[in-house]
């Protein structure tokens, strides 16, 4: 790698960074990705899980944001039918907080600023006898919006940027990155081994996320051309309150919102918070104050009263927001803004300010648009009608149908799993296998060898953390026993993925 020179190298794993790989791979430039940790493994795979075009965004006034992000819910949809899908969303009405004209006049934009094609549109209705919500909660409105695994969404992107060539090396730190004319020198650090080694490259992407602004000064050495506002944003999981498929979109006293989303078949997902963070994005935790606000938001609504000891898992993301002076962290942009330092003559610096999970396609596209100027041979934008890999299916129901008839010695939850997270991937470790014993070792809740091999081989994946809780969330049901039994295997494995 030291004598070859890339055409772009991109800083950071996360679902910006991954989808600028893909997207310039894809044109035909010679890429390399590097990221200091796993895939994936902070903002990215710590959000909400949903892909929406924002609808409390409307009351702010920003409807770009809005439209772009309505028009991506589609093409998404078609992108990655295994892991994305359509959900819908109640709205219990409560009109002291927001007035019914407001909700739907907001309603009626947002099915109106982009063309639907998969979605339904909103109404209003009336609970039913069954509602899981508290008795006096009689109104509310329905919307759609979509659900989507982040840390798989980051997997997938990079695994198709590896397979149109980009040179993916995932816990590679860059030390530092300095212009030599028109080249840039860039010193990376295996976090495994601690070996440093060069690489070098005609431009470089800064898509590092909560450390874009650090990346100028630690690597760089040069200050950041804009400042980023770090807003952590925690969520709790919680057995499922109730048997419904819809999740519920709740309004907080202090004009905030909390989505309560049918999580994994036997949870529910309660979030988000916005609290002003200080300190290294990798180690935000959720505070007892938050846990607090969701569980008294949550009980506000539901009959099924919770408490903290209801908690089965916790995790917070710190979001790198705009710093567009807003009084407050609800208020800050969720858009995006690409800074482009390309002096005469000399290597071009690209770098990613905010962005969102609904919307890395675009700005990926935006930002490889910004860097094809210097290399002519690149190719146009392909990506908005493009499968990611495993995604090359008509339905979930055909699909689950097709492997049980394949495979029917596999338990249903684990095929309906499977169709869920790898689509038809899945085929590629199922393959030549006749029998539940040929998968091989089982580390509990239908996690066998031949899958686990799998993350190894095709998708970097080092630890028990990478394979429980972003390749799989597989940590909500494991015990302590079977993780550490996976754990064993891992460190005992001779024959580690070389990718």
């Amino acid at each position: 790698m030291e004598n070859h020179i890339y055409q772009v190298l991109v800083i950071g794993g996360g679902i910006n960074g991954v989808g600028i790989a893909l997207d310039a791979a894809g044109r035909g430039l010679d890429v390399m990705l590097c990221e200091m940790n796993d895939l994936g493994s902070a903002t990215s795979s710590r959000s909400s899980k949903l892909i929406h075009g924002g609808l409390r965004y409307l009351e702010h006034y920003q409807f770009r944001l809005v439209r772009e992000a309505l028009a991506e819910r589609e093409v998404l949809l078609k992108k990655a039918p295994h892991i994305i899908w359509p959900l819908r969303f109640r709205l219990p009405h409560q009109p002291q907080l927001r007035p019914g004209w407001m909700i739907r006049a907001g309603l009626l934009l947002y099915d109106h600023l982009s063309r639907r094609t998969t979605l339904a549109a909103s109404h209003a209705l009336t609970f039913a006898a069954d509602s899981p919500l508290q008795p006096h909660l009689h109104r509310g409105y329905e919307y759609s919006d979509g659900w989507v695994d982040d840390a798989r969404l980051v997997i997938l992107n990079a695994m198709a940027a590896h397979d149109k060539g980009a040179c993916i090396r995932p816990r590679t730190r860059c030390v530092q990155a300095q212009r030599t004319d028109r080249i840039w020198q860039v010193t990376l650090e295996d976090s495994n081994s601690g070996q440093q080694y060069q690489v070098q490259a005609h431009s470089l992407v800064n898509a590092a996320g909560p450390w874009v602004s650090q990346l100028f000064e630690h690597s760089l050495h040069q200050p950041a051309p804009q400042q980023i506002r770090l807003v952590k944003g925690s969520h709790i999981i919680v057995p499922r309150l109730h048997c419904q498929p819809h999740a519920y979109i709740l309004q907080h006293q202090d004009k905030r919102i909390v989505f309560v989303i049918p999580y994994e078949d036997d949870f529910s997902l309660i979030g988000t918070t916005d609290v002003e963070y200080q300190g290294d994005p990798a180690s935000a935790t959720i505070s007892a104050a938050e846990m607090d606000y969701l569980i008294t938001t949550s009980n506000q609504y539901f009959q099924q009263q919770l408490s903290t000891d209801d908690i089965v898992h916790s995790y917070a993301g710190v979001r790198p927001l705009l710093d567009n002076a807003a009084n407050s962290a609800q208020t800050a942009s969720r858009d995006y803004q690409l800074t482009l330092d390309a002096p005469a003559q000399q290597a071009p610096l690209l770098s990613v300010f905010g962005g969102k999970i609904t919307t890395y396609r675009k700005l990926a596209q935006a930002a490889v648009d910004q860097l094809v100027p210097g290399f002519p041979t690149a190719g146009p934008a392909w990506t908005e009608h493009a499968h990611l890999p495993g995604g090359d299916f008509d339905s979930q129901p055909q699909l689950l149908q097709q492997l049980s008839t394949c495979y029917p010695w596999l338990a249903p939850q684990v095929l309906r799993r499977y169709v869920r997270s790898y689509g038809t991937l899945c085929t590629n470790f199922l393959q030549n296998c006749e029998s539940v014993e040929g998968m091989g070792a089982h580390f509990g809740a239908g996690l066998y060898e031949r899958e686990v091999r799998w993350l190894q081989q095709a998708e970097w994946a080092q630890t028990t953390e990478d394979i429980l809780w972003r390749r799989s969330k597989l940590g909500l049901r494991l015990n302590p026993q079977q993780q550490q039994r996976l754990t064993r295997f891992l460190s005992g494995d001779q024959h580690p993925a070389d990718r």
